[in-house]
């Protein structure tokens, strides 16, 4: 019950933790590509960087690694865009493993605990000879069921908080290609 309590906390800080910082990640102006637009096809890449920086997100990250590369081939700038999505998205999915991991293995715990409490149980009540305490039986019992309970209550858990993470980073994720996209097809404009 110990190891299922510790990894209940677990679960929930990451969880916690990662609603936080992905809810972080989406906030963007409504405004930033608009503004984006006007500063590139002005030539005023300074205040384009300066923007992305001030929003400090992962779509803005990847939009400055983007207008830092401004004059060199079309394709070193889309290369560059992707490399640095692929480690805003491996940001954005720290931690999930491991909450996919407690997911998987509380229930098994649990289940290890119930299996744990009937030798007990069992071992008890052979070691009573003839006088078998239905008692004493029934404690045990209902021992080894409540580490299955709090097994599968703490999976339950980690896997809806998993699920709802993994659709918010695939939300991060459509907007940061839809992003770069917008970026991509200004640079390709005619002047």
């Amino acid at each position: 019950m110990t190891v299922l309590f510790i990894l209940s906390i677990i679960a929930v800080y990451i969880f916690i933790e990662r609603w936080g910082a992905i809810k972080r990640a989406n906030k963007m102006d409504i405004n930033f590509m608009n503004n984006i637009k006007e500063n590139v096809m002005s030539g005023r890449l300074d205040s384009a960087l300066a923007q992305c920086q001030a929003e400090n997100t992962p779509a803005a990250r990847m939009i400055a690694k983007g207008v830092s590369r401004i004059g060199k081939p079309l394709k070193d700038i889309s290369t560059a865009i992707e490399n640095t999505g692929k480690l805003e998205v491996s940001n954005l999915e720290k931690n999930l493993p491991s909450l996919a991991t407690i997911a998987g293995a509380a229930p098994m715990i649990g289940f290890l605990g119930t299996v744990i409490g009937m030798i007990l149980a069992f071992h008890e009540m052979a070691a009573a000879g003839g006088q078998i305490d239905i008692e004493m039986l029934a404690e045990g019992i209902y021992t080894a069921m409540t580490t299955t309970v709090a097994g599968l209550a703490v999976g339950i858990i980690a896997y809806l908080g998993y699920n709802i993470l993994v659709s918010k980073v695939n939300t991060s994720i459509y907007n940061m290609e839809v992003r770069a996209t917008e970026f991509l097809d200004l640079l390709n404009e005619p002047v």
